[in-house]
Formats: structure tokens, sequence, C-alpha cells
């Protein structure tokens, strides 16, 4: 009979996250710290711990538009270059601590302009907040990569200004293209002249699709856009059916599957969101025994009050995963990263593999 894994074990795990939005990831007391300094005067209360829990409860709505009234706080005090660069510095020292070995974290220019910073000067601030979170971490003894993808909003028109941005900080630490927000009446499709430049430019970038809305956003992401990746992507649970045991899935689960498609699977949010009830019916488990390219990712972790830890220990508790199983998972996000091959094989090789044969051990 395999032992259960506790909180205490996982934290031990090498882990890489390809889908954590930096603004929602804040650290309370920064909120609290850098709304104090600007001015901001917005915050429900200037307690951290009461702040936490408001933004847990908040972003448990069941509905992804309720879900991100929360982030107007967040951003709101993300307006300053130090600010960002603070955030982004925060960020990677907590991902570290978490024994995140590899992370892309994803945030939106356009969010950050109200003081009258420029997109590249937020990219650079941002940047420059990870550079100094990683030589921080390393200074912890905790080895860190992060890498950024800058993401443009569904519903605005500013897609191809922020393809440009990530072709323009590609050899910074810009390693992808993101599209982000409300997905009913905001198709992929609408960025089609983004993602085409992103493609021209031979560059790497994935689409929130299949979250809140179902198989068309996934099938328009896939068949017209050329998505790498998919943010979330459980809705495609639509398109695979369960008969006594047997699984079928349809033509484009098959692609999804067939094509190595791989899919941010960000359990607890998805449960805040509504797109799923529960954990207990959340179709990860169904997805990975499809032989679907599966990755655990955060999502928000200020908003779910989670790390990559708490979001591997509900899944192993739920479905009763082991070791192999979070290794699996780990070396799935990793051969799907936007890094080049090469970096990608020698963090599985020398990082990832050597540590969880530790734990197995």
């Amino acid at each position: 009979m395999t032992t259960p894994l506790s909180l205490e074990m996982i934290r031990q795990a090498p882990k890489a996250l390809l889908h954590d939005h930096l603004d929602g990831g804040l650290r309370p007391a920064t909120v609290v710290d850098i709304a104090g300094q600007v001015g901001y005067d917005g915050l429900p209360t200037i307690d951290p711990d009461e702040l936490a829990t408001w933004f847990r409860t908040r972003s448990h709505s069941g509905s992804l538009e309720r879900y991100l009234e929360p982030f107007s706080h967040t951003v709101a005090v993300m307006q300053t270059p130090d600010a960002l660069h603070r955030v982004a510095a925060e960020c990677v020292e907590d991902l570290a601590a978490d024994n995140v070995v590899y992370a892309e974290v994803r945030f939106a220019p356009e969010l950050h302009i109200e003081g009258g910073l420029s997109f590249d000067e937020v990219t650079e601030a941002v940047l420059a907040g990870f550079a100094d979170g990683e030589r921080r971490a390393a200074a912890a003894g905790r080895e860190i990569t992060v890498r950024c993808l800058v993401t443009a909003m569904r519903h605005a028109a500013l897609s191809r200004e922020i393809a440009e941005l990530a072709i323009r900080f590609r050899d910074e630490g810009v390693v992808g293209f993101d599209i982000a927000g409300a997905e009913a009446g905001h198709p992929p499709s609408r960025h089609l002249d983004a993602f085409e430049y992103m493609r021209d430019h031979n560059a790497r970038f994935t689409i929130h699709a299949g979250e809140a809305f179902g198989l068309p956003s996934i099938h328009e992401a896939i068949a017209f856009c050329g998505a790498d990746r998919l943010g979330h992507g459980v809705r495609i649970t639509d398109d695979i059916t369960v008969d006594d045991g047997e699984v079928r899935l349809g033509r484009l689960a098959a692609i999804l599957r067939d094509k190595r498609i791989p899919l941010e699977l960000c359990p607890s949010s998805n449960v805040q969101t509504g797109a799923v009830a529960s954990i207990a019916e959340h179709p990860f488990d169904l997805l990975a025994r499809a032989r679907l390219r599966v990755t655990v990712n955060t999502d928000n972790r200020l908003m779910s009050d989670t790390t990559m830890s708490k979001e591997m220990l509900v899944l192993a508790d739920t479905f009763g995963y082991g070791w192999t199983d979070l290794q699996r998972f780990t070396v799935n996000a990793m051969k799907s990263a936007f890094i080049p091959f090469d970096q990608r094989v020698e963090i599985i090789e020398e990082v990832i593999k050597p540590r969880f044969a530790v734990l197995v051990g």
C-alpha cells in the first residue's frame, strides 16, 4: 500500500510551473505596504491576514467574471517601476521557497500603464525583478529559472502591440505570448493578427481557452490560431465520453492528445471560477488517464491561497497519486516550456529526475 503524501513531503519535490499570473500572486503584506506608499485607499482592509481572507473568499465566486474582480486591487498597486520590480522579485522568491525550479510567469502590460509607464518600461521593471529574485533565491540555496509571458486582454484591441512587445524582449526573458480575460463573447480568433505575428517570428504562445467557455473556444485556439498550449482547457471533457469504464475521445480531444498540446490545468482556480464543481469532480485524472499532456499549475496564488505543493497535494489526496505520478506531471510541464529544447532537457535530467529519484528511494 502506498503511503499517502503529506504537504511537507511534497514541498521537497522539484516543480515546474507554466501558468501563474503575476498580479494574482502578491503577498498580502506587500499589497498593503505599496497601497500606503502610493496613496491607494481602495483596499477593503489594511490588515494583511484579513486581506488574504478577503481575496480568497471573494475569488471563490463560481464565475470567471466575478473571480477577476478582486484583481482591481492588485493591479492598482502595480503602477510604478519600483512596485513592479518588488512584486516580480518576491514572486520568484516565493516560488523558489516552494521548490519550483522552473516557472513561466505571465502578466498583462496594458494593465500597468495608468501611472504613465510605457509597455517597454513595464516589461523592463518586471524582468529586472525576476532577475533579482533569481539572484536572491540562489543566495538562499534555491536555484530557480523564471521566464516571462506577456499577456493581452482578449476584450481589448492591443494584442498585436503586445505580440510585438514579446518579440522585442524575446532575448531578455520573454519567452511567449498569451491572451486572457473573460472568454464569453471574446473568441481567440479576434486576435489572429497577433498570433500570425508570433508565428511569423517563430515564437511561441498559449491561449486561455476552455475555462469558462466550451469546445468552440478550444477549437478556435487550436485550428484557427495555432496555440502551442492551452490555458486551462478543462472543457475539453465535453468531447470525451466514458462508457463502462472505457474512455472515448472525440475528434478535438484526440487532436489535443495526438499533437501533445499541453493543458495548463489549475485545479483550485477551476473550482473557484465554476469551471468544475469540486476537486473530486475535476477532470484532471480523466485527462491524465486518457494520456493528454496534463500539467499542474497555480493560476493565482493569492486569490486561491495556494502553492504548487498545495495543488499537488489536493490532487494526490483526491486521486491517490504518488511520486511517480507527480514526476510525470512535472516532466510534462518541463517538456512543454517555451525555452529551448536543450535547456528543458538539462533541467529534466539534471534537476527534476535526480531529485525525484531521492524521494522515491
